[in-house]
């Protein structure tokens, strides 16, 4: 009798889907052709990190891991904004470029507690029965109102800060737009391919906006917070708390589990 553990942690790459870590992840096992998987989870194309699959009959347990608390890194890139909240969106030049230490570390210190953020319009949130990004897509955002979510945030700690300049930027992002396969399923490709044709586009004019060795500073965060807190909206909330604009340059996932204030980490996958 196959001894098949109720859970396993994976590793999603950036570019990849939740769903493709599963399927190859599959191929890998043949006792397991024909056991259903499931996630508990999901990480957006551009996020990477630790990715927690349920295997075979706790697969009916979903709805018991969805209020999972999350730790993450994420680089917040200041003085861009997109209208995704990462890499993989069109893109608009403003705000200060630059950075310093103690700014961002007060502003992190006054971000923990209980927080209310926007859903990202680029989100799988319905609104009267229909996904947010749908609704984007559709250029019907006018119509309703952008749903908004209460979180806690546990801990928020500057690990890094460093400056890269326009030309590396543009380098490491358009890296990360062509990790995603061509997706030609219309039903799963939010707008024609993730809009690449238009996002290449969009990192091209910032190339040749300005010098390549424009500076812009790029703050590198630790976050332990409540399930559903999205990255992508945080660091947009940073920057605009700094006056300027921001994007989440990078997003990895390092723990799932429960968390409790007075006593750390009481479970952990």
């Amino acid at each position: 009798m196959l001894n098949i553990p109720p859970y396993v942690l994976l590793h999603k790459a950036v570019g990849q889907t939740p769903l493709e870590v599963l399927e190859l992840w599959r191929q890998t096992k043949p006792e397991l052709k024909n056991t259903p998987l499931a996630y508990a989870g999901r990480l957006d194309p551009m996020a990477e990190g630790v990715l927690l699959v349920l295997i075979g009959d706790e697969c009916k347990k979903q709805t018991e891991y969805h209020h999972l608390d999350k730790e993450y890194e994420f680089e917040v890139l200041f003085g861009l904004a997109s209208d995704s909240g990462d890499v993989l969106g069109l893109i608009n030049e403003n705000g200060d470029k630059i950075v310093t230490t103690e700014k961002i570390t007060d502003i992190l210190a006054n971000l923990i507690g209980t927080i209310e953020l926007p859903y990202p319009i680029f989100s799988s949130k319905t609104v009267q029965g229909k996904p947010l990004h749908t609704w984007t897509m559709e250029k019907r955002l006018a119509e309703i109102n952008i749903p908004t979510k209460k979180s806690e945030i546990f801990s928020l700690e500057l690990i890094d800060l460093k400056t890269l300049n326009r030309k590396e930027i543009y380098t490491i992002a358009s890296e990360k737009i062509e990790t995603i396969p061509p997706v030609t399923d219309l039903r799963k490709a939010l707008g024609n391919d993730f809009r690449r044709p238009e996002v290449r586009k969009s990192w091209q004019n910032f190339l040749a906006s300005g010098c390549e060795t424009d500076l812009f500073t790029i703050a590198k965060i630790r976050c332990l917070s409540s399930s559903g807190t999205y990255m992508r909206t945080l660091a947009e909330v940073i920057a605009k708390k700094l006056s300027s604009e921001g994007l989440a340059f990078s997003i990895k996932r390092t723990k799932i589990g429960i968390y409790k204030k007075d006593q750390g980490w009481g479970r952990s996958f």
